[in-house]
């Protein structure tokens, strides 16, 4: 069960260089200190929702490499943080770094600190992408980073990108690979986008960049998601939080405020049309799944149904949502019976 967060964000902490897609020193002067920091957390848990199903409260320190900070920042933050555990508030602390800022005496220190989950960001496991991204590591010490974690208890998440310079789908799968094999509890996966004052903007404008279109993100992330859950691996998002910052610096690539449920919608139209070219005989298409997936089944602006009556000729297509339909799956009602499919039955060629 996925514990409540609350974010806390440290922009540019601890980071030596800029990677090529990111802005974020333009927002360092923002970092807010260890006293600002329980100011916010106490004034967040008087507002923020809370109940038994995310039972858990945690802190997490996001935006910079928390672990190459300067070893007395990180305790001060952490030291401020603790008279909340103490009181059973929060129940523990998250932590956002780089693969190769996790050295003995750092995960001594988060050990000792309360922190129970780490995300490093490690963005591809390909070698040469790492290069042209300017990342400054090597996909050798991710691998090395989450075994010492995982050797010490911690929960291991890691942090994705698709669509970087020098990048493939095949690069895309092999990354995923790897990340299943290192038995990582979580991912998240961002496209790459082109952000103002990124030193990617240049390579943008002068026309040796092309970010992915959204259909082709889309049509990597449903694969990925499909191969991650397959394996066990939780996504834990896809794309980036919707802010006002992101929405004033975008300049290009494969964003969308609702990049999951696209997919999970793209998912959905593929299981529909698998079973309407299966077994439709009839005119008329009636589809039932869970009533909380009924939107991804219909489309955003009913574009699934548009396609499938398009594609298969169908009349009139109903989409009725029924609580004893497993979430994950979709049923097709036919004069000859129900035949259904269950996410994890769809296969994708590479």
């Amino acid at each position: 069960m996925s514990p409540l967060v609350i974010p806390v964000f440290l922009p540019a902490a601890g980071c030596s260089q800029q990677c090529l897609f990111c802005n974020q020193q333009a927002t360092k002067e923002r970092i807010l200190s260890p006293s600002a920091v329980q100011a916010f957390v106490q004034a967040s848990l008087r507002v923020l929702p809370f109940n038994k199903k995310n039972s858990e409260k945690q802190i997490a320190f996001y935006g910079g490499s928390f672990t190459a900070m300067r070893r007395e920042d990180q305790v001060s933050y952490l030291k401020a943080i603790q008279p909340f555990i103490v009181s059973g508030s929060i129940h523990s602390i998250r932590v956002s770094t780089r693969p190769d800022a996790l050295d003995e005496e750092s995960l001594l220190l988060l050990k000792k600190q309360g922190v129970k989950t780490v995300e490093i960001g490690a963005q591809s496991m390909i070698d040469s992408v790492l290069v042209l991204a300017h990342r400054g590591h090597r996909a050798e010490e991710t691998r090395s980073s989450v075994s010492g974690l995982r050797d010490r208890g911690f929960q291991v998440g890691l942090q994705l990108m698709i669509g970087l310079p020098g990048d493939t789908f095949e690069f895309f799968l092999q990354t995923l690979d790897e990340v299943i094999h290192l038995q990582c509890d979580f991912v998240r996966i961002h496209p790459t986008l082109v952000l103002r004052g990124a030193p990617l903007e240049s390579l943008w404008r002068a026309g040796e960049y092309s970010p992915l279109p959204l259909n082709e993100a889309i049509r990597w992330l449903k694969k990925g998601l499909l191969k991650l859950e397959r394996s066990g691996v939780r996504v834990a998002r896809v794309g980036l939080q919707p802010t006002e910052d992101l929405e004033r610096d975008l300049l290009a690539g494969p964003y969308h405020p609702a990049l999951h449920q696209m997919i999970d919608s793209e998912i959905v139209l593929d299981m529909a049309g698998h079973l309407l070219q299966l077994y439709r005989k009839e005119p008329q298409a009636c589809f039932l799944c869970h009533p909380k997936e009924v939107s991804n089944l219909r489309g955003q602006k009913n574009e699934n149904i548009s396609k499938l009556k398009e594609q298969f000729g169908i009349e009139e297509l109903l989409v009725r949502g029924r609580e004893d339909v497993p979430r994950g799956s979709i049923i097709l009602q036919t004069q000859r019976g129900d035949f259904s499919i269950r996410r994890s039955d769809v296969q994708y060629e590479n």
